[in-house]
């Protein structure tokens, strides 16, 4: 493998780096919390590792040599930014009664994954939970925890990857773990759904999209959780419990319906997680636009978490080829 990375060409160069692609974008993802920045660590990797091939001496697996190059791509891109997250946290959530914030500025937000990029053995390590807690952790500490325990690299190999001691990795795993421990779900949404079976999810999420398509409350808050939370960035307003949620839907239904528009909900996924997409019909139009993506989290049977993205930039890289979607920024 040496000799052939070395006296690669263009083309045998990208075939060899191929089998690595999907994983290392969604690794850059759980660094960097977005889509967009991942599509471009990716490309800085890629032309970083055809520029080095000459370099490879064969020492560390090529995997390993790809994840080091990966790694200080994303390093380098959080250093110059802020951190990502997603509306809410602890408390009580907003008042649903008063107006709906303005958006923030769109890059401060964690973006959905696109279902379609992953493998399926990184479906839950790119869960909304699990990477706004990753979020939260220092690059360095980030790094460890992901090239530890999500990729299974040892801690001599992580150190290298990361140019630092065994101790240190060792360290930071552990600092990083505590924080994880504290912000995360008991259970991923992975060993939620595969508790539930498979039927019995199909059902439950059946029952929900037949909700929202026939735009009854009173059936999506039964199945919601007491203690429920829904967020829709780029707004920075989110609900907490039942009855403000219930309270929002209805109110935000109501002025839809003033407006002339409807909605009709699709079945999808993203994140891993099952989610609906949303279009939406205004009467001067008469034409479906995607203009939400909600991505639902099961704790049980009932639903603990809706994140409902809003704008063009998560909805393009979710939506089936052709699907128009709006083109102005949400606002609400």
């Amino acid at each position: 493998m040496t000799e052939a990375l070395r006296d690669a060409d263009e083309s045998s160069f990208a075939e060899i780096v191929e089998p690595y692609r999907r994983e290392l974008h969604a690794h850059c993802y759980r660094m960097l919390g977005s889509v967009h920045d991942a599509d471009d660590a990716l490309q800085e990797t890629l032309l970083g590792a055809w520029k080095g091939r000459g370099g490879f001496e064969g020492r560390s697996s090529l995997r390993a040599w790809l994840y080091t190059i990966a790694t200080n791509a994303c390093l380098r891109i959080l250093a110059g930014r802020k951190r990502r997250e997603l509306p809410g946290g602890a408390g009580a959530g907003d008042d649903p009664r008063e107006p709906l914030a303005q958006p923030l500025e769109e890059s401060v937000w964690i973006e959905p994954y696109p279902d379609e990029l992953l493998r399926y053995e990184d479906r839950e390590g790119v869960e909304l939970a699990y990477v706004a807690a990753l979020q939260l952790l220092p690059p360095n500490q980030r790094a460890a925890l992901i090239l530890r325990e999500v990729l299974g690299f040892s801690a001599r190999e992580t150190a290298e990857v990361l140019e630092t001691s065994v101790a240190s990795v060792n360290s930071a795993v552990q600092r990083a773990r505590a924080k994880l421990d504290r912000e995360l779900p008991a259970r991923s949404q992975q060993e939620t759904l595969r508790a539930l079976g498979d039927e019995r999810s199909r059902e439950l999420v059946t029952r929900f999209l037949d909700a929202w398509n026939r735009a009854d409350v009173a059936a999506i808050v039964a199945m919601l959780s007491e203690d429920a939370s829904f967020s829709m960035p780029p707004l920075p307003t989110w609900f907490r419990g039942k009855a403000d949620i219930g309270a929002f839907l209805a109110k935000f239904l109501e002025g839809e319906s003033t407006s002339g528009s409807t909605w009709r909900w699709e079945p999808t996924s993203a994140s891993g997680q099952p989610a609906m997409a949303g279009y939406r019909r205004k009467r001067e139009s008469g034409r479906d636009q995607l203009d939400a993506l909600v991505v639902v989290r099961f704790e049980g049977e009932l639903v603990a978490a809706i994140t409902t993205f809003l704008g063009v930039g998560p909805l393009a890289r979710i939506a089936p080829p052709g699907t128009p979607t709006r083109t102005d920024e949400f606002r609400p």
